[in-house]
């Protein structure tokens, strides 16, 4: 029989330098031993993470008529060519369908309004009237403050309250439009809308035009307004009133309009109705990332150049 003499080994004692080496050496020979990744798989990553936090898609509802004024539907993504600052744009979402919408309807109650208040809530409900199923709408009026009467709803009737509106006080127009336009920031429609009944004076306000004007930008509400002066008003003075509305209107994309009643009052909320309905909407990310505050001019355009667009003229970008 063989024996084997097994061999048994004594620890080995190394010095604190020794020990320091040697684990710097399997720290080295461990990290040699994982995969490869460049480094500018990282940097794409970062650039990726960039890109999130700092392009916000800017949403755009696109009204498109022919040269009779008829609204153009069935248009393909294609189509169409966004640009921002005289700079073509990558467009990143596309819907033409007929998607329902938010509608906030601001009633001057102001004592300038005096004998009109009535024909403003009959062109309120009259509007109400027009809307679809699924479309919503909110009901304020507006003097010394702005007061809510109803929040948004599938209604399409007027609330009891607003039956007993008397026009009195001052008139906060720009402060209606602002606070408006943060409530519809937290709607989930898409396709938002003001309609402001008014006869264009703001005596009051804490807000300026520019303000609301941008807060309804941003909330991508296409402001429409009606101009609710007396005809026989002073024809230079209620051209001047009749200048923030158009300002509102022309700015956000919306329509003014200087009817104030008849059957005129009645095609156009078909109209306005008629047009929110069947909007494109489309999105893109703007190349331009500068947080500068400055003022971003917008341009839609279709391939087809007999046919006319009309959308908000653009919008404040953020400052840092």
């Amino acid at each position: 029989m063989i024996h084997t003499r097994r061999r048994s080994f004594a620890p080995v004692h190394l010095s604190p330098p020794a020990k320091l080496r040697l684990v710097l050496l399997l720290t080295l020979l461990f990290a040699l031993a994982l995969p490869f990744q460049p480094t500018s798989a990282v940097r794409v990553q970062d650039e990726d993470e960039v890109e999130k936090v700092t392009s916000e898609l800017v949403v755009l509802n696109v009204t498109v008529t022919d040269g009779q004024g008829k609204f153009v539907r069935k248009l393909q993504r294609g189509e169409f060519k966004v640009f921002e600052d005289g700079v073509e744009q990558t467009i990143n979402t596309f819907a033409r369908e007929e998607n329902p919408f938010a509608a906030a309807i601001l009633i001057d109650t102001s004592g300038s309004m005096e004998s009109r208040v009535t024909l403003a809530r009959a062109a309120a409900i009259i509007f109400l009237g027009r809307m679809r199923a699924d479309d919503v709408a909110s009901v304020y009026h507006f003097h010394s403050k702005v007061e809510r009467l109803q929040d948004f709803s599938n209604g399409r009737d007027l609330p009891p309250v607003a039956y007993d509106l008397r026009s009195r006080g001052m008139t906060r127009l720009n402060d209606a439009v602002l606070e408006a336009a943060k409530d519809l920031t937290a709607r989930p429609e898409t396709r938002r809308a003001i309609l402001l009944l008014s006869d264009g004076s703001d005596t009051q306000s804490r807000s300026s035009i520019d303000t609301a004007l941008n807060a309804a930008i941003t909330a991508n509400a296409t402001v429409y307004t009606v101009n609710m002066a007396d005809p026989t008003m002073n024809p230079g003075r209620r051209a001047a009133l009749s200048a923030a509305l158009r300002k509102y209107a022309e700015k956000s994309g919306g329509r003014f309009v200087d009817a104030p009643g008849g059957q005129a009052l009645y095609e156009a909320f078909e109209q306005i109705v008629e047009e929110l309905s069947n909007q494109y909407t489309l999105g893109y990310r703007p190349s331009n990332h500068t947080k500068d505050g400055r003022w971003r001019a917008i341009e839609v355009r279709t391939a087809r150049t007999e046919l006319k667009t009309r959308t908000r003229s653009g919008y404040r970008s953020p400052k840092s």
